[in-house]
């Protein structure tokens, strides 16, 4: 069994953003040369994420973004982290720091229309996406 370790950033533009981060994962996926196992994308960040969800309709990225946004607002009355960016902690928090994959014939087995994102909520920054290939 190989564990093997990989790391990408991603620059992001806005306080709130969705990047793709698909392609890069299966980069490393196919540059890792395993046939079966997982891959686990990593976000060292507490003021942002890691998630799957659908990538073929744009809309869907604007939904989620502003359901959070919704959830969770900014300027909320009573935050007392004396950064600003509360909402950004707790938002990295609902949507979670990491995803995990199967990997079956060296494809990750994601549905049809699933994709990985780097969920930005305290932007813009240039970030860390940890990347961990286990298998054979």
């Amino acid at each position: 069994m190989k564990i093997l370790n990989n790391s990408f950033t991603v620059s992001t533009g806005k306080r709130n953003e969705m990047v793709d981060i698909t392609g890069k994962v299966e980069k490393a996926v196919a540059d890792a040369g395993i046939s079966d196992g997982t891959v686990v994308i990593y976000c060292p960040h507490t003021t942002a994420a890691i998630t799957i969800n659908e990538n073929a309709d744009p809309d869907v990225v604007h939904d989620i973004l502003l359901t959070l946004s919704a959830l969770v607002p900014q300027d909320k009355d009573g935050y007392r982290h004396s950064e600003g960016n509360s909402d950004a902690h707790v938002k990295s928090s609902i949507v979670g720091c990491s995803e995990t994959v199967l990997v079956n014939n060296g494809q990750m087995q994601l549905g049809t229309w699933q994709g990985i994102y780097f969920c930005e909520f305290d932007g813009p920054r240039k970030r860390s996406v940890i990347v961990q290939i286990t298998g054979q």
